[in-house]
């Protein structure tokens, strides 16, 4: 069929430019680029004009961004690249922040859930699972509960519920810790140093969140300035160390019960660039970023065999192809949002992630660039390669007016733009990275 309409090359051209997402969104309208005068502000010649309807999909697409690699392998994987190397920037300089922050102390920190119940585990040494089994690494029934009728689920999903606020108050204790080890006041520590972070949320197999977090310590310009002589690894460390213990966060009170919510007793905080990481190598800054940034894509459903996607009524389980473990999660998520304390956690809209509603990654202001700043250069390298200069360059005096506008038509690929799109080699150029 597309063969015969003769549109076959100008529309693989189109899906090459995708980079390979197979659920684009379709938008209808128009773009058009005028040239104005900045002295009369009169519009002139046009620049640059699309019509959605001109092009061969008959539609505009544009990439989904989807993060998770179940939705969308192709663009998950340009969300991990972009965590890289926003990780990386921040260990090494780059990307508009400067290289000495590779001398600035740093520690990968791992900081874990606390218990809801036995599990079905792989303890180290002979001993086995309290089943009484060795499970295999890819045994299903890792994670799940020895005995689901006394697990809290309760528990455990409030904790999902509530582990971006534990972050958060966190780090505001270890601006505290820092500044007490250091002899001052945490007004005073502002005019000394600074804490700067990276972080990302990872989901265990049980279906709790845990953070790991590049933690960093910089002068009072964050990686501009370089930290005081009292500034240390072994300081930073034991600052980490003090202050997860010491946060809490108070949670609501169900049915007489009162949760308070900390972090659990395994916590694991090294300094990068020791030897004492995956299996004796080296904790270098390459294998930080690259651990980071692999759970950058995954959620949920990854780990805990949960649903990737929001679900609007509890029937939609009775067809989902999920464990069991996860679907108590999910009832438990959903049962707990119908209460109107709990409205602002939004635990329905949230069940498919086990209550959790916080960003996977997130950094400080300070700790380098931006998952926008690196999506912006890459758009505009993509522009550049695209459209002729004669057609986009405005002349001396000139600025340009953008006049868009664009409607919503649809995700996905037909089932013709599907085939070809499976049969594409990348185009040239398509898959270049202005952020590498």
């Amino acid at each position: 069929m597309l063969a015969s309409l003769g549109t076959m090359p100008e529309l693989a051209r189109q899906l090459s430019g995708l980079g390979g997402c197979t659920r684009p969104v379709r938008l209808d309208g128009h773009r058009t680029e005028h040239e104005v005068n900045k002295t009369t502000g009169e519009i002139g010649r046009v620049l640059h004009h699309l019509d959605s309807a001109t092009l061969p999909a008959g539609h505009l697409l544009v990439r989904c961004n989807n993060r998770r690699a179940t939705r969308c392998a192709a663009c998950a994987e340009t969300y991990r690249r972009d965590t890289y190397h926003l990780i990386t920037a921040g260990l090494r300089g780059g990307k508009g922040t400067p290289e000495q922050v590779g001398a600035h102390p740093r520690v990968f920190a791992t900081f874990t859930a606390p218990g809801f119940g036995p599990v079905h585990n792989r303890p180290s040494g002979r001993r086995g699972c309290r089943c009484g089994i060795h499970h295999d690494q890819e045994d299903a029934a890792l994670g799940t509960p020895l005995d689901p009728d006394t697990y809290d689920y309760e528990a455990a999903v409030l904790w999902n519920a509530h582990a971006g606020a534990l972050w958060r108050r966190f780090s505001i204790y270890l601006r505290r810790e820092v500044a007490k080890r250091a002899g001052l006041t945490q007004r005073a520590f502002r005019e000394y140093a600074r804490v700067s972070f990276a972080k990302v949320a990872e989901y265990q197999k049980r279906g709790a969140v845990h953070f790991h977090a590049v933690i960093r310590l910089d002068g009072p310009d964050g990686g501009d300035s370089p930290p005081p002589a009292w500034a240390t690894a072994e300081l930073l460390t034991d600052a980490i160390r003090a202050a997860a213990t010491a946060a809490r966060v108070d949670g609501p009170v169900i049915d007489g019960r009162a949760h308070t919510f900390a972090f659990g007793r395994q916590l694991d905080v090294r300094t990068i660039r020791s030897a004492d990481f995956d299996d004796g190598q080296e904790l270098t800054e390459r294998a930080v970023a690259a651990y980071i940034a692999k759970y950058a894509t995954k959620g949920a459903e990854t780990a805990t065999g949960t649903l990737d996607r929001p679900i609007k009524f509890l029937a939609e389980l009775a067809g989902a192809r999920i464990t069991d473990h996860a679907r108590r999660m999910i009832r438990t998520a959903w049962d707990l949002g119908a209460r109107p304390e709990l409205a602002d956690l939004r635990l329905r809209a949230w069940a498919h992630m086990l209550g959790f509603r916080g960003h996977f990654s997130t950094k400080s202001r300070r700790y380098s660039t931006t998952l926008g700043a690196l999506r912006d250069a890459r758009a505009e390298w993509r522009r550049a390669q695209a459209t002729p200069d004669t057609l986009t360059a405005p002349q001396d005096g000139e600025t340009t007016l953008v006049l868009a506008h664009w409607v919503f038509a649809g995700t996905g690929l037909s089932t013709g733009e599907q085939w070809l799109t499976a049969s594409l080699e990348p185009a040239p150029g398509t898959e270049g990275d202005p952020t590498a």
